[in-house]
């Protein structure tokens, strides 16, 4: 039964996930206006923008290996407005090496604040004994539908971009710092010590499925991210009001599914959930490579936000497991696949695209999506060895 200082922290992580969703829409959806301000090159802008994933992945690895000596909150309390304060100084920035700053302290900022708040969500999921976590990324998935909506706003008043950055990310760096104060301590999270001492506690064989799927499924999510709209254009020839509606749909569908799926991740089980997941993304991109028409294109960017929603949290869930001391590494090295996936899903779709066309590029997530069918048995919970619950600080 949670207590009030379980209920605490669950409100203090939504905050750190909605901070953090925020913050990635609001630099995401301005890469055309900084593109335009610096006059860079599409390629320019692509090389600028697999800098963010690179050093992520660094930051990812960085913040396991302090989180395993220092807890995760402390991190939090110190990255995620610095990533906040990135966001701003890059769309302050006056000139391209100034741009590029502000995005390698961002990236950093970015893998810090994704393994530590997942960290803490898996703790609180710890802490109330059942599913709790695909809620938390659902905040993720709200807040960035709000920091995209503030930036069609803010585009239609003219405002420039730092003035456009700050009112956003100024509160959003305050509601961070608040809401550390009730997360998960040391001392909450770092438990069965006894466990971590006798051998080895985490089972890497383990975590490889969790890292694959991960990385598979941001293979998915990159190429409709980066290219869902450019296939709307280019393969459905799509008017310019309906082009949007690719990425729109898959963020849509992400987050509706993630409000419930903790439900069902408690009557179904993680793996199960993962499994059918995979199968409806697998559907949803073969829906995309075939579709004669741009109904029928949206429609398949809707089933995969439905099918590939459930896998980043439930693969969060199950590193944690997977870890009963709670040192936050697998989380850590789980996280850093995200990152893989983003960087490989964006130059594997171009670069086939580049040699054939879109719709063929969007049969390689689709093989991969199907993957995640295969590895959804590493999902299964696993019995973790009679130890001894000691908590440290």
């Amino acid at each position: 039964m949670p207590t009030p200082r379980d209920r605490r922290a669950r409100l203090a992580t939504f905050a750190v996930f909605f901070v953090q969703g925020l913050t990635f829409a609001t630099l995401l959806t301005q890469v055309s206006a900084l593109q335009k301000k610096h006059g860079l090159s599409d390629g320019e802008l692509t090389i600028l923008l697999l800098v963010v994933p690179v050093i992520a992945g660094v930051g990812s690895v960085i913040a396991g290996s302090l989180a395993s000596r220092h807890g995760s909150r402390v991190i939090l309390r110190v990255v995620q407005p610095l990533a906040c304060a990135a966001v701003f100084l890059a769309g302050l920035a006056p000139s391209v090496p100034m741009l590029v700053a502000a995005n390698v302290l961002f990236g950093l900022g970015l893998g810090g604040v994704d393994a530590g708040m997942n960290m803490q969500g898996v703790t609180v999921e710890r802490r109330y004994g059942r599913a709790v976590l695909t809620g938390f990324h659902a905040s993720w998935s709200a807040a960035a539908v709000i920091g995209a909506l503030w930036a069609s706003a803010a585009g239609g008043m003219g405002l420039g971009l730092p003035v456009t950055f700050a009112i956003v990310l100024a509160p959003a760096a305050i509601l961070s710092l608040v809401a550390s104060a009730w997360l998960c301590t040391p001392a909450e999270e770092h438990v069965e010590v006894e466990a971590a001492q006798t051998g080895p506690s985490i089972p890497w064989k383990a975590v490889i499925p969790l890292c694959l799927a991960m990385a598979f499924l941001y293979v998915g999510d990159s190429s409709i991210s980066n290219y869902g709209s450019v296939f709307m254009d280019k393969i459905m020839k799509a008017s310019a009001a309906v082009v949007p509606l690719a990425l729109g749909a898959y963020q849509a569908t992400t987050f509706v599914v993630r409000i419930g799926g903790d439900l069902a991740v408690r009557r179904w089980g993680p793996a199960m959930i993962v499994r059918l997941g995979a199968a409806v993304a697998t559907l949803g991109f073969v829906a995309i490579v075939l579709a004669p028409n741009e109904p029928l294109a949206i429609a398949g960017f809707a089933l995969t936000g439905i099918g590939l929603s459930v896998v980043a949290p439930q693969s969060f869930s199950a590193a944690g497991r997977l870890d009963p001391a709670g040192t936050g590494q697998a989380i850590a090295w789980v996280n850093m696949f995200n990152y893989v996936g983003f960087i490989v899903g964006a130059a594997l779709v171009g670069g086939i695209a580049e040699a054939a066309d879109y719709r063929i590029a969007f049969a390689a997530p689709l093989v991969l999506a199907a993957v995640i069918i295969i590895l959804a048995r590493g999902f299964e919970p696993r019995t973790a060895p009679a130890v001894t619950a000691t908590a440290t600080s």
